[in-house]
Formats: structure tokens, sequence, C-alpha cells
């Protein structure tokens, strides 16, 4: 067994139990600020029942996010403590800021948001909701100048075989910020879209009795993945010019790539400085996933006296399509991180130096006790999003009124 391998293979495991979380929440927090504030505008009862429902499987997903973001976080420390002490001082920074964010401000307005429904006027209560959604891509901003860093350090100075910040500017204007940053916005809201679309589409299968209210869904869900299609494709492939100037290696052979692996052999001594072919493989399923989902384009005259739901077999389409976008932003996410080997820091420290200096079985235990609490987390999240959602909006406990009492169990279908 190899401490290395066990390392990167934790890290690739809950991180990827972590990402999904992350963009099921930026996903539906977007949609749910289109929803309330529709219902704040129109006063429409069916976007104040959307607002409910949804924000119901919101609220699971963000509790139980926040717990795998915790927990992976100890990986810094425990596993990598050489990654913390040589680059902490600039890559901590942005996390700092992150972590305030999330576990201070957008969760203090989440809170609020969920308390107060029928005790804040309908302005302050939208507000706050908004409030959950900037925080909620500021969080997302900063975890992403963190991790651009890694991929291309950039305002820093080494002293003392340690790595200091000399230009935080530098950070927020890093070239592998800005496109990577709005893929991944755009990857989130093809999720959150998607999942709307499916969960609405299999009711409306099942032929639930709320057939307006998730009619209403379906469309919502469709029109906003094949629209968050657009940016997604364009962030992807504007990417390759600014990945290919600061990660030469990343995609094969070129005449900089090779002149910067003599480099490196020079400064950290013979080996192998070329990225795996899994994050080639990676990005090619993933373009191919990311242009599969743009076929959504052609279900969209489809809405027309809505044929989608007559002609049944593109609601079916849709429910089967909704682990695409999860599996793609996996892919994504392997393809970036992997293509930056053998690097903890591009070009700055190898990951064997990053690697915390502890037995094998000390990291076997490591792997098998976070990736099955991480797992754990992950099973239940599901098991309870799928519970509500097939509940359907008969009678969220989100937003119920303080003297009402639960309805009565869901009428039977009206129509078979």
């Amino acid at each position: 067994m190899d401490t290395l391998f066990l390392a990167r293979l934790q890290f690739a495991t809950t991180t990827s139990i972590h990402f999904l979380f992350v963009a099921v929440t930026l996903g539906l927090v977007t949609l749910l600020v289109v929803l309330q504030t529709a219902w704040v505008l129109t006063n429409k009862p069916v976007y104040e029942r959307l607002t409910r429902f949804w924000g119901q499987l919101y609220v699971i997903n963000y509790v139980l996010g926040i717990a795998t973001g915790v927990v992976m976080e100890f990986q810094f420390g425990l596993n990598w403590s050489g990654l913390s002490r040589y680059v902490g001082n600039v890559f901590g920074a942005p996390l700092a800021i992150e972590t305030l964010v999330a576990f201070f401000l957008e969760s203090t307005f989440l809170g609020m948001w969920i308390f107060g429904w029928h005790r804040l006027r309908r302005g302050v209560h939208l507000a706050l909701l908004w409030g959950v959604a900037i925080t909620a891509y500021a969080s997302a901003f900063w975890i992403m100048v963190a991790n651009s860093w890694l991929q291309n350090p950039v305002g820093y100075e080494v002293r003392d075989g340690i790595a200091h910040l000399t230009d935080f500017s530098a950070l927020l204007t890093n070239p592998s910020l800005g496109m990577a940053l709005g893929h991944v916005l755009a990857a989130a809201l093809t999720v959150g879209g998607m999942l709307v679309a499916a969960v609405s589409a299999w009711h409306l299968i099942r032929r639930t009795p709320d057939y307006a209210l998730h009619r209403k869904g379906l469309r919502i869900g469709l029109i906003t993945t094949a629209l968050a299609n657009v940016p997604l494709q364009g962030f992807g492939y504007a990417q390759f010019g600014p990945v290919g100037q600061t990660q030469p290696t990343k995609f094969g052979g070129s005449p900089a790539g090779e002149a910067l692996i003599a480099e490196w052999t020079s400064r950290f001594g013979p080996g192998d400085y070329t990225p795996p072919v899994l994050s080639a493989a990676a990005l090619g399923f993933m373009t191919l996933i990311g242009m599969g989902l743009g076929l959504v384009w052609f279900l969209l005259p489809l809405l027309w006296r809505d044929w989608v739901i007559r002609l049944r077999f593109p609601l079916w389409l849709t429910l089967l399509s909704l682990p695409l976008p999860f599996v793609a932003v996996i892919l994504g996410w392997i393809a970036r991180e992997v293509g930056r080997q053998p690097w903890a820091a591009y070009g700055l420290l190898p990951v064997d130096q990053a690697v915390s200096p502890v037995s094998p079985w000390l990291m076997l235990t490591s792997l098998i006790g976070f990736s099955l609490l991480l797992g754990t987390l992950a099973v239940v999240n599901w098991v309870l999003l799928a519970k509500h959602a097939a509940r359907g909006a008969h009678d969220p406990a989100l937003g119920r009124r303080p003297e009402q009492p639960p309805a009565d169990p869901r009428p039977e279908p009206a129509f078979a």
C-alpha cells in the first residue's frame, strides 16, 4: 500500500461526494429565487407552492451538504500537512473567507428564511432568500479562487521554504479563475434545472393530482436546463486557451510543455510530469454529456399544447437523463484536478511533498472512515430527497402556517 495513493483516493472520493451537494445547492437556490420572486410579484399560489416544495428539498440538501464540507476540510490538516505548511499562508486566505461566508452569513440568512415564513413581510422574506443565493455564489467564488491558485500559483513569494501572499489582487485576476467559475456555475444551474424537470416528469408520469403544479415545474426545469447549457458549453470551450497557457502539460505534448518539463526535471529531479490519461478521458466523456444535454432544446417546442406530456416518451427521457449532469460535474472535477498531477500546487509543490508522513495503514483507516461517513451522508441525503419529492407539493412542512395543522393524507389521483 502507498500512503500517497491512499491520500489521493480519499480526497478524490470525499471531494466528489461533497461536490454533488454543492451543485444541487447552487442550482436549486437560483431557481428558488426566481420562484419566490415570481410569487411576490404576481401573488399566484402556484409559485408559493413551488417555492415551499423545492425549498424543503433545498434545505435537506444544504444541511447535509454543510456536514460533508466540514468533514472534508479536516483532510487538509490530517492528510496534506505538507500542503498546509508550505502554501497555507496563501491557499488558506480564500478558504477562510469562504468559511465565514458559508458558515456564518449564508447559514444565518437561510435560518431566518426558514423560520420567517408568515412572520416577516414578503419583501423582507424574499430579501433573505436573495441573501442566501448571493452568499452561496460568493462561497463558490472563494472556493474557486483557492482552487485556481493551486492550478496556477500567482501573487506569492517563497521565503524560508514557505509561500507567502504578496498580491491579493493577483488571486482575483488569476487566468485560471474566470472561465472555470462560469463553467461551474452553469453546470450547477444545469443540475438544478434537470432535477426540477425530472422530479416534475416523474409526478406527471405517475399522474399525481397536482397536474398544474408539476406541469409548471417541468416547463421551468426544461427551460432552465436548455438556457444553462449555452454558457455551460461556452465557458467550457473558452477554458482551453487559458489552461493551455497556464498548464501547457495538461493537453499532451507541446513545445511549451516540453520546455516546462525540462525545467522541472532540473529543479525537482527526473520523474513523470505528464498528467494521467484519466484526465483526458474524463474531459472527453464530460464533453459528450454536455453536448447530449444540449438536446433538451429539441424538447422545448413540445411544450406547446403540452405535447411533451401527451407523448409521455419525453417525460421518461427527462427522468432517465437525471444522472447525466451529476456524472458530468464529477468528470469535470476529475479532468481539472487529475490534469494538474503530479502537483499539489502546479509547478511549485509536488504531491509527494504535500502528503502527511503517516503510515499506509493509518491512511487506509482514514480513507475507510471518511469515505463511509461521507457516503452515509450522501445516501441519507438522497433517500430524504426522494422521500419528500415523492410526497409531492400537497403539504410541505416548510412554509406551513403556525396555526395550520398538517393536511390529511393525499387524495387519490384525479385520473388513473
